[in-house]
């Protein structure tokens, strides 16, 4: 064992020289601000072979447990305290007085995307950060996006309807496709536009997405389009459905994490497609940038050319990662339904275990986002307190020392990789888990419900070794 102790010294500076070189590397844009380049020489193996024997028991166990005992288990709720929803168009005016103060800078403000309040808002507190709070606490986001007060304004003023019933509704047959779009083209704006952190650039963008979305609402009515077109709504809704805080009829309770989605409604097409897209955009954000993925085209990661000289083979890993994810999950689904030889169809059995992906999306966007919060999210507190770069200090942070060293050096990297792997392998647990009873709504018979799980249950392992390569292989960028 002390044999390979200088094996592993000498390993451990060639990988922090080889990320320095590479991090002095010139590019031809702005680099995202969560980009980060480094090497994880850590047990990977057993973390892999752990997370994927976790999965493959929590299957055997719900297998074997009585679907009466789950169902008690699902069923249960503390009850909380009660509120109504008159301070919600407040809430939102603030929100949106929020965003107007936050494009000002954009535009007028540095245009250091690490000084700039606006992108590190969006990117890193909004995007990283209040994700994880809607998957803890539930639906904010209803209360605090910077439409429904503003709409709720416009209705009076111009006497349109509050009612949504009585204003012309999106098509049913458009689904959710308009959010499906939508997100697509964030996704390709954060991961593949060579300059997604440009302030100026960020600016116009949220502005003009803003705007277009208000002018739906007026059009479509609020309830239409934060449903099933305005894609942050959409996406944030999902992803509250897990959190173990229920509102209903005002009332607050405690349930367990992802009780709610035993509930849901099974998801059309475009619903199902847009679950998977969340899913696979992230992944492909961690799988873009490892030595694996530049390797297959031919780029050296140590000459990292710059994300304007990777947008074709970008735009192309977008739709390829999302294509496989579909493709490998309506055959998990559909080898499912065979096994237990049921009628359902199969576009209502993928429209409700598509639910059971919400816990795997979550994890990972917490393990992949992690370390970005924790670093960025200490520039934003900076920025905020001088939001145009005049030496202001509205909130004494301005002075404030960023530590990057939470997440450097060799017990960060060790605490932090530990807590990114537990949180995938936690998931995907709960994943089985929330699948399990989602089977049982589509299968009466335990024995079926099982078998038809198998296929999903395969795919869950599979993704797991596949979130834990992730986190471990090397990336540069």
């Amino acid at each position: 064992m002390s044999s390979f102790a200088p094996v592993e010294r000498h390993l451990w500076r060639l990988a922090v020289l080889a990320t320095a070189l590479a991090s002095l590397l010139p590019t031809t844009a702005f680099a995202h601000a969560s980009d980060r380049g480094h090497v994880l020489l850590l047990p990977t193996g057993y973390y892999i072979a752990g997370g994927a024997l976790a999965v493959a028991v929590s299957f055997l166990v719900l297998a074997l447990l009585p679907p009466a005992a789950l169902d008690r288990f699902w069923r249960r709720r503390l009850p909380m305290l009660t509120f109504g929803d008159a301070p919600r168009t407040l809430f939102s005016l603030i929100s949106f007085a929020g965003f107007i103060l936050l494009v000002a800078p954009g535009f007028l403000g540095s245009r250091d995307p690490l000084s700039n309040p606006l992108p590190l808002v969006i990117w890193t507190l909004l995007w990283a950060g209040f994700t994880l709070l809607q998957g803890l606490l539930g639906d904010l986001w209803a209360w605090l996006n910077p439409w429904y007060g503003p709409w709720r304004v416009a209705s009076g003023v111009f006497g349109l309807p509050a009612d949504d019933e009585k204003r012309s509704r999106l098509p049913n047959w458009l689904g959710y496709w308009p959010a499906f779009v939508l997100f697509l083209a964030f996704a390709w704006f954060e991961l593949i536009d060579p300059a997604p952190d440009d302030p100026a650039r960020l600016a116009f963008a949220a502005g003009l997405y803003w705007l277009a979305s208000f002018i739906a609402m007026l059009i479509f009515g609020y309830g239409s389009w934060s449903k099933r077109g305005e894609f942050l709504s959409v996406f944030f809704s999902m992803v509250a459905r897990f959190a173990p805080v229920e509102r209903h009829d005002s009332r607050l309770s405690l349930c367990w994490p992802g009780a709610k989605l035993l509930a849901a409604e099974p998801l059309p097409l475009s619903g199902t497609a847009f679950l998977l897209l969340a899913l696979s955009s992230v992944s492909f954000d961690g799988l873009s940038k490892t030595f694996f993925w530049l390797g297959l085209f031919g780029v050296n990661p140590l000459e990292y050319p710059g994300r304007t000289a990777l947008i074709g083979i970008g735009s192309f890993g977008v739709v390829l990662t999302f294509a496989l994810l579909a493709a490998v999950f309506a055959l998990a689904v559909f080898l499912g339904q065979r096994l237990a030889g049921d009628k359902h169809s199969f576009g209502e059995a993928a429209g409700l275990l598509v639910w059971s992906i919400v816990p795997i999306a979550l994890a990972y966007h917490i393990a992949h986002y992690l370390a970005v919060l924790l670093v960025d999210g200490q520039y934003a507190l900076v920025a905020l307190s001088d939001p145009f770069a005049l030496g202001w200090n509205l909130f004494g942070t301005a002075d404030r020392m960023v530590e990057a060293g939470v997440v450097a050096g060799a017990e960060s990297a060790w605490w932090l990789w530990n807590l990114q792997a537990g949180v995938i392998i936690g998931g995907h647990v709960l994943a089985v888990l929330v699948a399990h009873g989602l089977a049982w709504r589509l299968h009466k018979q335990p024995s079926r419900a099982a078998l038809s799980q198998l296929p999903l249950t395969l795919l869950m392992i599979a993704y797991t070794i596949f979130g834990l390569w992730l986190l471990a292989t090397p990336t540069a960028g």
